[in-house]
């Protein structure tokens, strides 16, 4: 694994591969590098450096390309890197890839070129707005001419691509350093700077590339031509014994000058192996170990809410977050609480757990944990009814794997606050129904739950009312809160509990069974009254610690996700049969949309199909496990070593959305280690 296109790719059908594989580097901000193995730019979030500045910038694109020639000793000149033209593409350096893979994480390439063999690397320094490219020569007699040719097109990285250039983009030399300034002043300079090599000198030849073709805003219906702007070239020679870097970044140019790139490279490897070692011994190794390196690209500190980064380390703790997706996902709380234990408790990152936790902690207004925190903004939204209720999940795994209930002593009174909010009724039309003791939700122009599609005005998934794996989790969350108020020795609160637990465990069984389909409806109460489409959320009812659904319907409903919903690569959000089913997630955002939760197959829900799998068979880890192996095998395509975020419903389960996703990983580490053959 992760060891791509190891053969040369000279025949033009072999090109396609270095287009559709993308790589990822992150720098534990949210800022990050991505592109295609080819190194052409095809989506608006591509770049080299994606920094993560203080809101209301947000992610910025500052370094969109690195065009790449090598001069050989007998004056041949070959390209190496690629931009599309809306005429089409051509790839020259696909002639000369030997191959590309991931040493601890991080992309590495060669090319062979004439006997010359020349590796390049890409790393992100931990905690900074920086990215050094390396060049290395490998093999071959005499020096090797590197010329790298940068191009910008400062903007948000959602911005669209056909925004106007910054024609007061200026260019400035301050001896062998230089600084790119846009004419916002907001924005902090892009700094670079070669080092290394024999030689070294910048020609300064403003260029413009125009028409540049970005092939997957085009497929997904948004624009996709756009421009970028070169100052000029840098030029070194490359030999054995002089390795030539670029270094770019936002930070001041003490911080990037005080760290050579050769340094940066050992200090970022040996981070990882850290990472290694620190999680437990079934994810040392193999697979797992794979997922441990994924797993580090989502946990950050948020570069942008300073103020409460300075409240949390006064406090003695860190501030930390989850981002859900790469590249166009923040922090959502729903994602960070499902994900916490694979990517945090899984890895042996026990400390990062707590802080995820007692950030999210602080942010509890009106019983309600934010659904995600917007990029230029340090208020998060708080539209979600499932999240909250996660959040007791995550809460109580931490303490199963840390045995530190100091940290449930410190939060119990949030989490009572958040269930009496929840039975009096908070935002969004979120409440406990006195009538039955189940909870609905609900209000215009929201989805609230995970399946949270909506385009304008419309929602695509509307589940107003009372929705299964709500209430699922509620009557979980109310079966954890009586045990840690037993615990505390608050009898009384922990008796109420119970009582609310034991009203919600009858209704549900006597409100959701659907029994001519011999599965849980979806939605009761809703719009049109029950709602009997086959969806996974009704896993919950068995997967979770406390099951809703009683123990004579839980084989029932595994077999009946395990035919109709589950896939290789995760489980359908609607079986197929039904009317509003789409085999497949592709076109512009409102087809897109209306396939996202309408048969379109999820990673991440292999998670609890699999609890709920042992739960009744409980000897078949090995059976468990080959669940596994389709997303195991997908993790040498589309976003290269990390997991995607959707697949189509149907074969060949094509990779959708975010080619890296938090939940996705996490729940495939989670289930790896979980499955380990016991000796």
């Amino acid at each position: 694994m992760t060891e791509l296109l190891r053969t040369p790719v000279w025949e033009p059908a072999r090109q396609e591969p270095l287009l559709t594989r993308e790589w990822l580097v992150t720098n534990g901000l949210g800022g990050y590098a991505s592109g295609t193995v080819a190194g052409a730019v095809t989506r608006r979030y591509h770049g080299l450096l994606v920094a993560a500045l203080p809101a209301p910038l947000g992610r910025t694109v500052m370094l969109n390309h690195l065009a790449e020639e090598l001069r050989l000793p007998g004056g041949t000149a070959v390209s190496l890197g690629s931009i599309e033209s809306s005429t089409g593409i051509e790839l020259p350096g696909a002639t000369f890839f030997a191959d590309f893979h991931l040493d601890s994480g991080l992309p590495v390439w060669r090319y062979r070129v004439d006997g010359f063999v020349m590796e390049k690397r890409i790393l992100m320094p931990h905690a900074q707005n920086t990215v050094m490219v390396m060049y290395r020569l490998l093999e071959g007699s005499g020096r090797v001419r590197l010329r790298l040719r940068p191009s910008v097109h400062v903007r948000g990285y959602e911005d669209p691509v056909d925004l106007p250039l910054d024609r007061t983009c200026r260019l400035a030399v301050i001896g062998d350093r230089y600084e790119i300034h846009s004419e916002n002043a907001e924005l902090p300079p892009l700094r670079f700077v070669q080092r290394g090599g024999e030689n070294p000198a910048l020609v300064v030849m403003p260029q413009h590339h125009t028409a540049i073709a970005y092939r997957i805003e085009r497929d997904r219906g948004y624009a996709a031509v756009g421009h970028l702007w070169s100052p000029g070239y840098l030029r070194a020679e490359l030999t054995h014994a002089a390795p030539v870097a670029l270094v770019a970044s936002t930070e001041p140019w003490s911080t990037i000058l005080g760290m050579p790139p050769d340094l940066a490279l050992q200090i970022e490897l040996d981070r990882k192996r850290l990472l290694i070692s620190l999680a437990p011994a079934p994810a040392r190794d193999g697979v797992a170990a794979e997922l441990v390196l994924a797993a580090d690209q989502f946990i950050t500190t948020p570069a942008g809410r300073v103020a409460e980064q300075a409240r949390a380390q006064a406090a003695g703790r860190e501030l930390r977050t989850v981002i859900a997706g790469y590249h166009w996902f923040t922090d959502w709380g729903r994602d960070t609480m499902i994900s916490l234990e694979g990517l945090t408790l899984c890895t042996g990152r026990y400390r990062e757990a707590s802080d995820i936790l007692r950030t999210f902690a602080a942010y509890v207004r009106d019983g309600l944990i934010p659904n995600m925190f917007p990029d230029h903004a340090t208020e998060g939204l708080y539209h979600t009814a499932d999240a909250t209720l996660w959040f007791f999940h995550a809460a109580d795994r931490y303490v199963r794997y840390t045995g530190d209930r100091s940290l449930i002593t410190d939060l119990l009174p949030a989490f009572v606050d958040i269930v009496n909010h929840h039975l009096d009724g908070t935002h969004f039309g979120i409440r406990i129904d006195p009538d039955d003791g189940l909870m609905r939700q609900g209000a215009d122009g929201y989805q609230l739950t995970w399946m949270d599609a909506k385009v304008e005005d419309w929602v695509v998934t509307p589940r107003r009312g009372k929705a299964v794996e709500l209430n699922a989790l509620w009557y979980n969350a109310l079966r954890l809160l009586e045990r840690w108020c037993r615990d505390a020795g608050d009898t009384d609160t922990a008796e109420s509990m119970d009582r609310h637990a034991a009203r919600a465990y009858d209704s549900f069984n006597a409100r959701f069974w659907y029994d001519e389909g011999q599965y849980l409806y979806d939605v009761v109460d809703g719009e049109n009254g029950a709602d009997s489409a086959c969806r996974p959320n009704q896993i919950f009812a068995v997967s979770l610690d406390h099951p809703v659904l009683a123990r004579a319907r839980w084989n029932a409903v595994i077999e009946v996700v395990r035919t109709r919903l589950l896939t290789p690569v995760g489980l359908r959000s609607l079986a197929p049969g039904h009317p509003d089913y789409q085999p497949k997630y592709y076109g512009d955002l409102r087809a897109r949309d209306a396939a996202y939760h309408q048969g379109t197959v999820w990673g991440w829900l292999i998670g609890p199909f699999i609890d709920a799998w042992l739960r009744c068979h409980p000897e078949d880890r090995e059976g468990a496990r080959k669940m596994l192996a389709g997303l195991v095998d997908h993790l040498d395509e589309f976003g290269v070593g990390t997991i995607a975020e959707i697949f189509d419903a149907e074969e060949p389960y094509t990779p959708r959305g975010c080619i890296a996703q938090a939940w996705s990983v996490a729940e495939v580490l989670r289930c790896w280690v979980g499955t380990e053959p016991t000796s």
